[in-house]
């Protein structure tokens, strides 16, 4: 036995094996016994990389002065809150990012609705403002589907399926993204969008590439047809919108985890997207967290982009919290009293750090009227 254990720390098999993911590894208790502190071993964790990044903008102040990056106010699905928004008013702002479903916009097969957007476009205009489309095909609420129900049928092999959360538990729908004839349809909504609205907007973004989705979970899913569905869609949209700015907000892609288990699979999607010209980014801007340090934002800022980039400060960011969360729920946050305010931070990070191109400020009371006003008045 002591043979075999000095021949294990020999080989440097700990810090190989502590190098590895928590997420696929379980290190047993001898090891943590035997094996030298991690100190000892000189061993920077590639997981920390950045973690202190956010610490080189921790001091900058308000009011944010004018700079090259397009801000726009998220309204998620609530289309009526742009109505008297502050945002018209502001030269800050160049206009609102608003969610629509595939199903909302193909209630029936080859059959579009595009009322709402039209609505949506020609209000804002009056105040000399600019619609960002985000097209929704999954939900984080089990009760609701974003596909159009001739989907769900078994010419697209069910259309949707369930996604799961860490702890197993259905968490939404995402669309089946990895199926080619899912594929096509999406394809076709793109164009017909595209048709109409492709001079008339200032963008339209696909949405995060994180599922909870496996081949456990589905038995159609694998790892390299998600991938490439992802892309086709891309390339559908930037064939559909070849004058509007086209997104993806790429985060995590299943299978993969950065920096330990890397596939090299959202590196693949950020260098397509430069190479068809389809911006990229991310849905929620948190630079204390080393999931998406070592992800979206990590792909930021270590590439070469002309493709423009674009981050997402969603519901809870202005605390450092996301949807996701645990212990956060954001129907229930009134504000959190006595806060630092986090805007001209994250506006700096993502200005320095990130090079962004565009900033979506979600619309969440009473952090944007508190906290984000203040900071981009007109002043």
């Amino acid at each position: 036995m002591a043979f075999k254990i000095r021949s294990f720390l020999a080989t440097d098999n700990c810090t190989r094996y502590l190098h590895m993911s928590k997420k696929q590894f379980f290190i047993p208790v001898l090891l943590l016994l035997i094996c030298p502190p991690l100190h000892a071993q000189h061993w920077n964790n590639p997981s920390e990389k950045y973690k202190d990044a956010y610490k080189k903008y921790s001091n900058a102040t308000c009011p944010i002065p004018q700079d090259s990056i397009r801000h726009f106010v998220y309204f998620s699905r609530d289309r009526a809150s742009i109505v008297n928004h502050p945002l018209l008013f502001s030269s800050r702002f160049r206009g609102a990012q608003i969610m629509y479903s595939w199903k909302e916009l193909e209630p029936e097969k080859g059959q579009f609705n595009f009322s709402p957007i039209r609505k949506d476009i020609a209000y804002l205009s009056t105040y000399g403002k600019r619609l960002f489309i985000q097209l929704q095909d999954v939900t984080f609420d089990k009760r609701y589907k974003a596909v159009p129900d001739y989907l769900l049928t078994g010419e697209y092999d069910g259309g949707a399926v369930f996604q799961y959360n860490d702890d197993g538990e259905p968490e939404g729908w995402t669309a089946k993204r990895w199926n080619k004839k899912v594929q096509e349809r999406f394809a076709i909504l793109l164009k017909a969008l595209g048709d109409e609205f492709d001079k008339k907007i200032e963008g339209i973004n696909l949405q995060e590439t994180a599922i909870g989705v496996n081949s456990k979970t589905d038995a159609s899913f694998t790892e390299a047809t998600y991938l490439q569905g992802i892309k086709n869609n891309m390339l559908a949209a930037k064939k559909a919108f070849p004058n509007a700015t086209t997104m993806l907000y790429a985060n995590f892609i299943p299978g993969e985890w950065l920096p330990f288990d890397d596939k090299g699979y959202l590196k693949s999607i950020y260098e397509y997207g430069e190479k068809i010209g389809v911006g990229l980014g991310g849905p929620d801007l948190m630079v204390t967290r080393k999931g998406q340090l070592n992800h979206a934002l990590a792909q930021m800022h270590e590439g070469k982009f002309t493709a423009p980039l674009g981050i997402a400060v969603q519901d809870g960011n202005y605390i450092s919290k996301t949807g996701a969360d645990k212990d956060y729920e954001e129907n229930k946050d009134s504000g959190l009293k006595g806060r630092k305010n986090l805007v001209p931070m994250l506006h700096a990070f993502a200005r320095d750090f990130l090079k962004v191109n565009y900033i979506f400020w979600v619309n969440q009371e009473p952090y944007f009227e508190e906290d984000v006003i203040p900071c981009l008045s007109n002043e």
